[in-house]
């Protein structure tokens, strides 16, 4: 009987391990420059707000710098690139929202871009479920942004940003060595 009872102590102590290590796997960080950085991994990292009552999520992996040289480097000019690191970054949107002048519905997109010397080209794809951009496919885009980049304080983290604009409106930002980004969307009521 008592060897029953630690048997049975063991396994639930077991489960509880592995309950307690899949927990820590989906830890997201919502300001990866914040905390102490002593991994070189990528941080699964989140972006959130909320507009007119409903949460906006851009989920995405958030690689450092680590003295490396990012543009035209790690991250090439010209090519697609998944806009963090790992899994697609996603955009997840509640409502059908607008971007320069395209509607597009409610649901969860992957977010790419094509970084440039002195233009991006951001991407909205429907494709969300991908890996890098090893899957990346353009007949899945649903539309195509022009940006030009803009000068940034220092930032060792790549991070993504929901920031208010006029209205129903947002930018969505993402800054990283000492470079940022952004687009404007409207949610449509």
């Amino acid at each position: 009987m008592r060897k029953k009872f630690y048997l049975l102590l063991l396994i639930i102590g077991s489960a509880l391990s592995v309950t307690a290590q899949e927990l820590m796997k989906e830890e997201v960080c919502y300001n990866p420059n914040l905390k102490k950085d002593t991994s070189k991994k990528s941080i699964k990292s989140m972006a959130f707000a909320v507009v007119n009552g409903d949460s906006i999520k851009i989920n995405y992996h958030s690689p450092g710098v680590r003295k490396r040289i990012i543009w035209g480097g790690l991250v090439p000019y010209d090519e697609v690139w998944v806009t963090g690191a790992h899994d697609a970054t996603t955009l997840d949107m509640p409502q059908a929202f607008v971007v320069i002048g395209k509607e597009i519905p409610a649901g969860k997109y992957a977010f790419f871009s094509i970084p440039g010397k002195k233009e991006w080209t951001l991407i909205i794809n429907k494709n969300w479920k991908q890996h890098l951009a090893t899957e990346y496919d353009e007949k899945d885009d649903v539309v195509r942004i022009k940006v030009k980049p803009k000068k940034n304080n220092y930032t060792e983290r790549l991070q993504y940003f929901i920031e208010p604009a006029n209205g129903n409106s947002v930018n969505i930002a993402m800054a990283w060595e000492q470079i940022k980004i952004e687009f404007e969307l409207k949610i449509i009521k």
